[in-house]
């Protein structure tokens, strides 16, 4: 064989797959539909401005081992964040329990607003839906508040009808810390994430503006396939649709140095059509005479758009397992990122699964 991987996909997944093959000497072939590395992590230049195109991604990590690793490919910043959220026409210091204990129900110490979650918390053992597990750990208050429209939107469904882990992602704490992550290492790369890309697919050949299903041709060129894109589609949808998410992102240059003054802030009520402004300048701490700003708006996912977050109903679950076991058949063909292995992933577990794939692959023994 020509190449030892054909890596469908130049998103985070393959791109760490790649520095890894090439650490061992072995050739990967890269087949990218768009017109650029970098997948949903490419930023582009634009007055003077690194914007993020697919919309905001701070990388995070409690894994000092992959925080170590990402470094070799760029230097990071000390960019924190710390989303402001508005709610109609409330602008919102966070969407932690530091402004409920404060605003909602004018509590001055976490013990009063803990009280007060208390006598609102769902008295139910087992929860089933992210609503209930939503209720069950904050109440009623701040779950119609500052969870149930935004989140509807998010996801274009009801919140009885989305699953509970989804709650995990969004921290709550009773302290005046307003960092969203808890994780001990965070930052933007300095200068943006192009350049983990160009160093990780250094050694491999990229085939841009190539989409690998009218050129099926190039997996007779590689002993193995790696994809990162829907794996409902490769089969062809044979089971049927899973379902997914997808963005629509209008951009907007400025001619003023700062229009918000943070870089994301979140629009948690439901009649607002978008989920957030971003202005890019500021994950960098930019000091650029005009500024650039992104509204992000939730769209239902159609054959032909961008898929970004899968929706992981019991029922969609259900169906990516029989794909999973359709998969088993062939074992030259595996599967990783948040499409092909239908996960919510963050950017710090896409790197952990695509450095265990790559392992389990070459029969790594640590």
């Amino acid at each position: 064989m020509e190449y030892d991987y054909l890596l469908v996909g130049a998103g985070l997944f393959n791109a760490v797959f790649a520095y890894l093959a090439a650490e061992d000497r072995k050739k990967c072939l890269v087949v990218e539909k768009r017109s650029h590395i970098g997948g949903n992590l490419y930023t582009e230049k634009v007055e003077g401005i690194n914007v993020h195109k697919y919309g905001a991604h701070i990388f995070h990590t409690k894994n000092k081992d992959i925080w170590d690793l990402m470094n070799r490919f760029c230097e990071f910043n000390h960019f924190v964040n710390s989303p402001l959220a508005r709610y109609k026409d409330e602008l919102i210091k966070s969407i932690h329990v530091k402004w409920q204990i404060i605003q909602l129900w004018n509590t001055k110490v976490p013990e009063e607003a803990l009280k007060k979650i208390e006598s609102q918390r769902l008295k139910k053992q087992t929860a089933f839906n992210f609503e209930e597990q939503a209720l069950k750990l904050v109440g009623h208050d701040i779950y119609v508040k500052l969870l149930k429209g935004y989140t509807e939107k998010q996801w274009g469904k009801q919140a009885t009808e989305l699953p509970m882990f989804l709650i995990d992602r969004i921290p709550l704490r009773f302290t005046f810390n307003n960092n969203y992550f808890e994780d001990p290492y965070q930052g933007i790369p300095i200068g943006g994430y192009n350049q983990i890309f160009e160093a990780c697919f250094r050694k491999a050949d990229v085939l841009l503006n190539t989409d690998y299903f009218k050129n099926t041709d190039l997996q007779k060129k590689a002993d193995k396939l790696i994809f990162t894109g829907m794996i409902d589609q490769f089969y062809n949808y044979c089971y049927g649709n899973l379902e997914y998410r997808s963005l629509y992102f209008e951009e907007e240059v400025l001619d003023i140095e700062n229009f918000q003054g943070n870089a994301v802030v979140n629009y948690i009520d439901k009649e607002t059509p978008f989920t957030r402004i971003i202005e890019h300048k500021h994950f960098e701490f930019g000091k650029q005479s005009k500024t650039v700003i992104t509204k992000e708006y939730p769209v239902a996912w159609q054959n032909e758009m961008e898929p970004y977050y899968p929706i992981n109903t019991t029922k969609n679950n259900e169906l990516y397992n029989r794909y999973v076991a359709l998969s088993k058949r062939n074992a030259q063909i595996y599967f990783g990122g948040r499409l092909g292995a239908y996960k919510y992933y963050d950017m710090d577990k896409t790197v952990k699964a695509s450095i265990q794939l790559y392992h389990e692959i070459n029969n790594y023994q640590p």
